[in-house]
């Protein structure tokens, strides 16, 4: 009752779209979720995705879930998520990603889901890592380990987004390192991340992480930029 009280004072509204959901709908209503430009990545191995990294980084697997079009829902979406503490959107995409991935995950046979880590400076000003709340429900989905702790970053930037595509990838190789052990020599690591865009902040992640004897990586993404 008291829930009802308030949801007519202080009404949910849809990432995506803003208007006010209905009473089954959580968090993106049932419009946004019908025009959700889905990249199917997961029905094709060599998909664009995993074009992207040809050539500049060995990996088993790459893909994204979404289409990121400019002014778009997935725009909007990665917006609320990233800035405006909207956690609970990680946590719909990534259930919603796992039904996909079931069948790729087992053929992969991944040990660990690791998430682009922010700076310690960064976490503290948001407070929050974005990809989290993606990553631990495709690892509660999927049954692989989440681990936050093996990958870090060295240095602190600003956001990539207010940045051009020589911004973007000037001395990004140098930003991650790993803190390993003989426990984590030989396993697959999934990498996840919000946005593929250039690619660069993934290819250096991957780099750091292969610097573990053995290791192999695979790509997933909440979304992929298409121009």
């Amino acid at each position: 009752m008291f829930q009802s009280i308030l949801n007519l004072f202080f009404p949910k509204c849809c990432s995506g779209c803003d208007t006010i959901l209905m009473a089954n709908e959580k968090v993106i209503c049932t419009l946004c979720r019908h025009n959700i430009p889905l990249t199917n990545h997961h029905l094709l191995v060599e998909n664009e995705a995993y074009k992207k990294f040809y050539g500049r980084i060995p990996v088993e697997y790459a893909s994204a879930f979404l289409y990121f079009h400019k002014k778009g829902i997935v725009q909007k979406l990665i917006h609320n998520l990233k800035y405006k503490g909207h956690e609970d959107i990680g946590i719909i995409l990534g259930n919603w990603y796992s039904e996909e991935l079931k069948e790729t995950m087992l053929a992969l046979k991944a040990d660990e889901i690791i998430p682009v880590p922010l700076h310690s400076k960064k976490l503290k000003e948001r407070g929050y890592n974005q990809v989290s709340t993606f990553g631990q429900s495709l690892s509660e989905k999927l049954n692989v380990k989440y681990n936050d702790a093996v990958l870090f970053r060295k240095t602190y930037s600003k956001t990539q987004s207010k940045k051009n595509l020589l911004g973007r990838t000037e001395g990004i190789e140098t930003i991650f390192d790993v803190h390993y052990s003989p426990q984590d020599h030989n396993k697959h690591f999934i990498i996840i991340d919000d946005v593929i865009t250039t690619g660069a902040t993934l290819e250096a992640c991957g780099r750091a992480l292969l610097k573990i004897p053995g290791a192999r990586i695979s790509i997933i993404c909440m979304a992929m930029a298409q121009s």
